[in-house]
């Protein structure tokens, strides 16, 4: 009996794509790992997708129509501006190393260039100039970006030192701390001791950050009005 072959098809390789990039990350990810995942020669993926260059392309053009379905603009630019900051953080913690692929690709995929030119939208009612409009997307987008990454890192960093060490990576800390003088660690020993840190990477401390970021935009528009 002839051996049935896989139904492959663009979408079945992007969501083997995201399985495997959440199993392993994406430095072990390739086009060979991924032609096993689905069943069938590495050659043969590239009927789809000629490079894994282009295939990171299909992935980010995936989440940026993501991000574009669950955005709704309402209001001001202020409140535009947080709502998007707060929807791309959300799709990007979904989906595993999808930072990395946003800031590894190009604006060359349709979606993508949708999704930039909604994050400008948000700004365009304000008397900002093109190239500040331009600064403004970038810095909001490079702010989620950090964040977001920063909070994989962390989580993956504290799983490889529990599995590493016996000591969890709080003792560690403290036993580091504890060898240090007050003039070298003094203010930061007292932020890791009060759990201060564990804010990092939460709700409350994304949503103070874009605050800072909005009312810098806004008192740079209050600067040039007043000139």
């Amino acid at each position: 009996m002839k051996k049935q072959q896989p139904q492959i098809s663009e979408e079945r390789i992007l969501e083997a794509s995201w399985e495997l990039l959440g199993e392993e990350g994406i430095e072990k990810f390739s086009m060979r790992r991924l032609a096993d995942r689905v069943g069938i020669q590495a050659p043969s993926l590239y009927w789809y997708f000629k490079s894994k260059q282009n295939l990171y392309q299909g992935l980010a053009n995936q989440i940026s129509k993501i991000i574009l379905e669950e955005f709704h603009a309402e209001g001001d630019w202020k409140a535009q501006l947080t709502g998007l900051a707060v929807t791309v953080r959300n799709v990007l913690s979904r989906y595993p190393c999808s930072t990395q692929l946003m800031m590894m690709t190009l604006p060359h995929e349709p979606d993508i260039i949708r999704f930039t030119n909604r994050m400008l939208l948000c700004v365009e009612e304000t008397p900002l100039e093109p190239e500040q409009k331009m600064q403004v997307a970038t810095t909001l987008m490079n702010y989620v970006f950090f964040f977001v990454l920063d909070r994989y890192q962390h989580e993956r960093n504290i799983s490889a030192m529990i599995k590493d060490q016996e000591a969890l990576p709080g003792e560690e800390m403290l036993h580091l701390l504890d060898s240090m003088s007050e003039k070298d660690a003094g203010l930061f020993r007292r932020m890791f001791t009060t759990g201060l840190f564990e804010l990092m990477g939460t709700d409350r401390a994304f949503e103070f950050g874009l605050k800072l970021i909005v009312l810098g935009i806004e008192q740079v528009i209050m600067e040039q009005e007043g000139q």
